[in-house]
C-alpha cells in the first residue's frame, strides 16, 4: 500500500504596505484620553487602521472578515466606528476595545454612505443597490428599507428637528423622506446629471448639493409650519362659503400636497475652480466651513459667514443705498446675494489626487484636515481661517509603510528573513518578522529583481531596459547598467551563484557574470557589477527566462505563444512547447520531489558517482507554464510532452513558482487569487484569498515556509506554513457547501403575505445567517415537540399503571445546557439570534412551526419570562400570518390567552418605567434645589427657546429689509 501524500496549509497572515485604501473615505476618531483630530480611521482592505497622525505609527486595527471596507462614520459620542463594507453589511465597532459586537445585513452591494442622527440612537446607510435603509443602533436592528432611487445612492443627512431625511443619488435626484410616515413626500429634479454630495447649513435652513459639474447649488429649505405661525395671525381665518369643502385649512393657495412639510427653493449657486464633478463635500460639524474637491488635487475651502454679520453687512449697503437714492432718486433697493453668506476662503494643493478628506475645526478658528490620497498616502493640513489671507500648513505626511504604485516584483533574501518589494518609484525592503521598512530606495519603474548572493546587494531589472545594483548597508545606488533596448522583463540568478540572466523587450537574452572592480568613491574597497558574457538573439520579444535547477538547460517564453527550451552552454536549440493560445506571462522549473529523494552512503566518497546523484537530486524533469490564455500547462522536460493543461484562474496567470524541493507550485492570477498545485497528481490543493484586486506577483521563501504577495489593492500579504494538513475530499466537500449556501442566501428574497412593494419594506435581507437562524428555531421547536410528545406518553402510562413511574430521559440537549425546560430551550435559542436577523429568520420559519412559537409564547408571558423579545417576535409572526392565524379556529384559545397577558405584562413594565422615571426627575428636583443649577435638559431646553425667538427676530428682520 503506498503512503499517501500530505499537504500542509498556509494560513493568511499580516497585511502590511498599505496606508489607505482608496475605496473608503478618511474620518477623525477621538481615543480613549487621547486628544481631537490626533487619530484618523482609514480602510485598508478588509480591515480598518487607525494612525496615529503625530507620531505615524499605527495604534489600533479593526479587524474585518473577507470584503473590502468601504465607508466609515464615527458616532457623535466618538465612541464607536460604523464601518460598511463591499458585501453590503454593516459593523459598528467598540474604539475602546477594539471589538464589535453589532453587524446589520440588508443591503445586496457596498454599502456607500453611512450617516448617523445627532444622538447616535439612528444610523442610515446607503449602498450601491439603490437602497436607504434606517436602522436602530440600540435595539441592534433594522428599522425600515426606503425605496425610491434608481441609481447609486451617493448621501444621506439627517434632519433632527422635524425628523426628516434627505439623501442624493447618481440618478440625478434629491428625494427628501418623512420617517414618521416612511414616505417621499418630495423629489428635487433641479439637477442635470448625478448629484455626489451634499451638505446642510444654517441650522438646518440651507441645503448644498454637488453636482457633476463646477456648481455647488444652494437650496433654501422653509418649514411652512413655522413659516405660517410668523407670518399668520393669532385668530383663526374664518372659512367662507365659497371655499371648497375638499380643501385643507392648513393648505395654502398654491401649495401642493408634497409642500405641505417644507419647502425647497434654489438661491444661487456658488462656482468652484475645478470643472469635474465633486468627489467629496463635507463641512465642519458646525457647518462654519465648507471643504470640496474634485477628482484632481486641488481642495477648495469655503467660509460660511454667520448671520449677524451678513445683517450688518446688509445694514451697511443698505445706508449707502439709501444715500445714493437720495441723492439721485433711485429707489435704494438692496438685494441679499448668496456671496455675501458663503466666501472663498483659499484652496489647498495636495500632493496627489484626493479621495476624501475630514475636517475639524477648533473654537480659535484653526481648522485641522485629513487628506487620503490615490496614491496610498494620508496627509494632514492645518489653516487659521480667522486671519485675511490664511495659508495652509502641511504638518504630516504618512508615507513609510507602503508604496505610492503597485508592486510589481517581490524577492525573497537567502537567510527568509528579509522581503524585497519594487514598484514604479521605490524599492522597499522588509523584515520579515517586524513587518517594518528596512530600507527605501528610490528606483526606475521596477518590473522584476532579486537578492545577490550574500544578501548584501540587490539588482532591479527596470521598464527603460536597466538593470540598477543597490547597496542594501547604505541604501545607495553602486550602479545602473544598460541592458536591453526594451523592458527588461525577467531576470534570474544562475544555479552556481556566479551570475544572472536577464531576458528584454528587444528579442534578446542576455547573461553576465558577477565581478568586484575597483571605485573611486569606495577608496580601497571593491565594489559588486554585472558584466555582458553572452547574447543569445531571438525572433520575439523575451517574456520570462528560468535556469532549470541543474543549469543544464534555459527556458524562455517568447511572444508567439511558445517556449523555447536551450542548452546553457551552447546555446543549441533542445525543444519548443507551444500549446497556449495566448503568451506564457511565467514558467517555473521543479526541483527534487520529497518524496524521490536519495541519501548517498556513509562509504560514497566524492568522485563520479557523488557527481550522479548531484544531478539527480536537482531533478528539473518538469517545467510548469501559466498563460494569458487562464490555463496552467505542466510538461516534461524529457521530451517536451504536455502532461495537463489544467484550468487555473478565471484571468490571466500572471506569476508561478515551484515550492523548494518539491514538485508544488503557486500560481497567481488577475482574479485576486492565489492557488497551490500538484505538479505530479495535477491537482488542485487550496486557494489562498484575500486581495482585493489583481494578484501582480509572488514570492516563495527558499525554506518554502512564507508566501509574499503583491497585488493591485497595494497592499502586501504574508502567507505561512503550518501543521495543520489538508486533506482534498474535504476541501472539495467544503467549497461544494460554500457555493451551496452562497445561492441559498441570494435566492428569492422573502415577501410578507398581503404586502405589496412599495417605498418602505423590511431593513434586513435574506443571508445564510438568516436561514442558520431558522433553521436552529425549527430543531429546537422539533425537540420540544419531542419532549412533549414523551411526556404525554409517560402521563398516558402512569394513568395505566396507576402509580407513579420513572421519569424518562432528558434529552442530552438539555442536559447540556443545564436540564431546563424544552419551553425554556426554544427561548434562549430564539434570545441567541441576532436582533438584526431576528425579523427575517421568523419571516423564513414555515407555518407549521408558528403554532408551537404562539404556545410557547402564552407561557413565557405567563410567567415574565422575556416580555420585550416575546412580544417583538408575536407581534412580527401576527403581522405576516395574520390571515392564517385568524382563520385558524384552534388557535382561537391561545390569542385570547396571548392578549390577556400581553396586555397584564406590557402595563406592568410600563408602570415600572414610570415609576422609575418620577424617581428620577424627584432627585433632580432634590440636588437641583440644593445645588441651585440646572441639568442637562432644562438647560437644553432654554437654549431652544432663545434659538427659536432669534430666528422669528431674524424672519422679522429680513421681511423688513425686502420691503424697504
Amino acid at each position: 500500500m503506498g503512503l499517501t501524500r500530505q499537504y500542509l496549509r498556509y494560513a493568511a497572515g499580516p497585511v502590511f504596505g498599505v496606508i489607505a485604501s482608496p475605496k473608503a473615505n478618511v474620518a477623525f476618531v477621538t481615543l480613549r484620553g487621547g486628544e481631537r483630530a490626533r487619530y484618523a480611521a482609514v480602510g485598508a482592505c478588509e480591515h480598518v487602521f487607525v494612525w496615529d497622525l503625530r507620531t505615524a505609527e499605527k495604534v489600533l486595527v479593526l479587524e474585518g472578515k473577507k470584503h473590502a471596507v468601504t465607508c466609515l462614520r464615527p458616532s457623535p459620542d466618538g465612541v464607536h466606528l460604523a464601518v460598511g463594507y463591499e458585501d453590503g453589511s454593516i459593523r459598528v465597532f467598540s474604539l475602546r476595545s477594539g471589538d464589535s459586537h453589532v453587524s446589520f445585513n440588508g443591503h445586496k452591494s457596498a454599502v456607500s454612505v453611512i450617516r448617523y442622527d445627532d444622538l447616535g440612537a439612528r444610523l442610515v446607510s446607503g449602498s450601491r443597490d439603490t437602497d436607504v435603509i434606517v436602522w436602530d443602533v440600540i435595539n441592534e436592528c433594522g428599522l425600515y428599507r426606503l425605496r425610491g432611487h434608481k441609481d447609486d445612492v451617493t448621501q444621506a443627512l439627517f434632519l433632527n428637528k422635524k425628523n426628516l431625511l434627505v439623501t442624493s443619488s447618481k440618478d440625478s435626484f434629491v428625494k427628501w423622506w418623512d420617517l414618521d410616515t416612511q414616505h417621499c413626500f418630495k423629489t428635487m429634479v433641479g439637477h442635470r446629471s448625478e448629484v455626489w454630495g451634499m451638505v446642510l447649513l444654517n441650522q438646518e435652513n440651507r441645503l448644498l448639493t454637488g453636482s457633476a459639474d463646477s456648481e455647488l447649488r444652494a437650496w433654501d429649505i422653509s418649514y411652512l409650519e413655522e413659516a405660517k405661525e410668523v407670518d399668520e395671525p393669532q385668530e383663526k381665518k374664518k372659512k367662507s362659503l365659497d371655499d371648497d369643502d375638499d380643501k385643507n385649512e392648513d393648505e395654502g393657495p398654491n401649495e401642493t400636497p408634497e409642500e405641505r412639510i417644507l419647502g425647497c427653493k434654489k438661491v444661487g449657486s456658488v462656482l468652484r475652480e475645478g470643472r469635474d464633478r465633486v468627489v467629496s463635500l463635507t463641512t465642519d460639524p458646525r457647518s462654519n466651513i465648507i471643504v470640496c474637491h474634485g477628482l484632481d488635487a486641488t481642495l477648495e475651502i469655503f467660509s460660511v459667514i454667520p448671520e449677524e454679520e451678513v445683517q450688518k453687512k446688509m445694514e451697511q449697503r443698505l445706508n449707502k443705498a439709501r444715500k445714493k437714492a437720495r441723492a439721485e432718486g433711485g429707489t435704494g433697493e438692496v438685494k441679499r446675494k448668496l456671496s455675501d453668506e458663503i466666501q472663498r476662503l483659499t484652496s489647498i494643493k495636495a500632493s496627489f489626487k484626493i479621495r476624501s478628506l475630514d475636517c475639524l475645526l477648533s473654537p480659535q478658528g484653526e481648522m485641522k484636515m485629513v487628506l487620503l490620497l490615490q496614491n496610498n498616502t494620508v496627509e494632514t493640513y492645518t489653516l487659521k481661517t480667522k486671519e485675511d489671507n490664511p495659508v495652509p500648513n502641511k504638518t504630516s505626511h504618512l508615507t513609510l509603510g507602503g508604496h505610492r504604485t503597485d508592486v510589481r516584483t517581490l524577492a525573497f533574501s537567502s537567510d527568509n528573513i528579509a522581503l524585497l518589494s519594487a514598484s514604479a518609484e521605490t524599492a522597499k525592503v522588509w523584515n520579515r518578522a517586524t513587518l517594518q521598512v528596512v530600507r527605501t530606495m528610490e528606483c526606475e519603474y521596477a518590473l522584476c529583481s532579486l537578492f545577490v548572493p550574500g544578501d548584501r546587494q540587490i539588482i532591479i531589472g527596470t521598464k527603460s531596459g536597466k538593470l540598477q545594483i543597490f547597496d542594501l548597508a547604505s541604501g545607495s545606488l553602486l550602479e545602473t547598467i544598460d541592458a536591453h533596448q526594451g523592458a527588461t522583463w525577467a531576470v534570474c540568478l544562475s544555479p552556481d551563484q556566479r551570475g544572472i540572466v536577464t531576458g528584454g523587450a528587444d528579442k534578446t537574452v542576455k547573461f553576465w557574470d558577477f565581478e568586484l572592480i575597483k571605485d573611486k568613491k569606495l577608496g580601497p574597497n571593491k565594489r559588486l557589477t554585472a558584466k555582458h558574457t553572452r547574447t543569445l538573439q531571438l525572433d520575439e520579444d523575451v517574456l520570462c527566462v528560468r535556469y532549470s535547477p541543474d543549469q543544464r538547460l534555459l527556458a524562455v517564453s517568447l511572444l508567439d505563444c511558445t517556449v523555447k527550451i536551450f542548452y546553457t552552454d551552447t546555446l543549441k536549440f533542445f525543444l519548443s512547447l507551444y500549446g497556449h493560445k495566448f503568451p506564457v506571462l511565467c514558467l517555473d522549473i521543479s526541483h527534487v520531489s520529497t518524496r524521490t529523494s536519495l541519501t548517498w552512503p556513509s562509504w560514497t566518497r566524492p568522485g563520479a558517482l557523488g557527481t550522479h546523484l548531484l544531478s539527480v537530486l536537482q531533478d528539473s524533469t518538469l517545467i510548469a507554464t501559466g498563460s494569458a490564455d487562464r490555463n496552467v500547462k505542466v510538461w516534461g522536460l524529457d521530451f517536451g510532452d504536455c502532461h495537463r493543461s489544467m484550468f487555473a484562474h478565471d484571468d490571466s496567470v500572471m506569476f508561478l513558482q515551484f515550492v523548494p524541493k518539491t514538485h508544488l507550485f503557486f500560481t497567481a492570477g488577475k482574479d485576486r487569487k492565489i492557488k497551490q498545485w500538484d505538479a505530479d497528481k495535477f491537482e488542485h490543493i487550496q486557494t489562498l484569498e484575500g486581495h482585493h484586486g489583481e494578484v501582480w506577483c509572488v514570492a516563495v521563501s527558499p525554506n518554502g515556509d512564507y508566501v509574499a504577495s503583491s497585488s493591485h489593492d497595494k497592499s502586501l500579504r504574508l502567507w505561512q506554513r503550518s501543521r495543520e494538513p489538508i486533506i482534498l475530499d474535504e476541501e472539495k466537500e467544503m467549497e461544494r457547501e460554500a457555493e451551496f449556501e452562497e445561492t441559498l442566501a441570494n435566492g428569492d428574497e422573502p415577501v410578507v403575505p398581503g404586502e405589496a412593494r412599495g417605498e418602505a419594506e423590511l431593513a434586513g435581507r435574506k443571508t445564510v445567517e438568516t436561514v442558520k437562524a431558522a433553521e436552529r428555531i425549527m430543531e429546537a421547536l422539533e425537540l420540544y415537540r419531542e419532549e412533549s410528545r414523551k411526556l404525554q406518553e409517560h402521563k398516558a402510562a402512569c394513568e395505566e399503571a396507576g402509580k407513579e413511574l420513572p421519569s424518562p430521559k432528558m434529552s442530552p440537549i438539555l442536559v447540556a445546557c443545564g436540564s431546563i425546560s424544552p419551553s425554556r430551550y426554544v427561548l434562549d435559542v430564539i434570545r441567541k439570534v441576532r436582533s438584526s436577523e431576528l425579523e427575517v429568520s421568523l419571516l423564513v420559519l414555515p407555518f407549521s412551526y408558528v403554532p408551537d412559537l404562539l404556545t410557547l409564547f402564552s407561557t413565557h408571558l405567563q410567567q415574565g419570562l422575556e416580555v420585550e423579545l416575546v412580544c417583538r417576535c408575536l407581534f412580527y409572526l401576527l403581522r405576516i400570518h395574520f390571515g392564517r392565524i385568524t382563520s385558524n379556529q384552534m388557535l382561537l384559545s391561545v390569542i385570547n390567552d396571548l392578549r390577556t397577558h400581553t396586555i397584564t405584562k406590557v402595563r406592568e413594565i410600563r408602570d415600572l418605567l414610570g415609576f422609575n422615571s418620577a424617581g428620577l426627575q424627584f432627585l433632580q428636583r432634590e440636588m437641583e434645589s440644593r445645588e441651585n443649577m440646572m441639568f442637562f435638559t432644562a438647560a437644553a431646553d432654554t437654549f431652544k427657546e432663545k434659538e427659536k425667538k432669534k430666528k422669528k427676530k431674524r424672519k422679522r428682520e429680513r421681511a423688513v429689509l425686502t420691503v424697504t
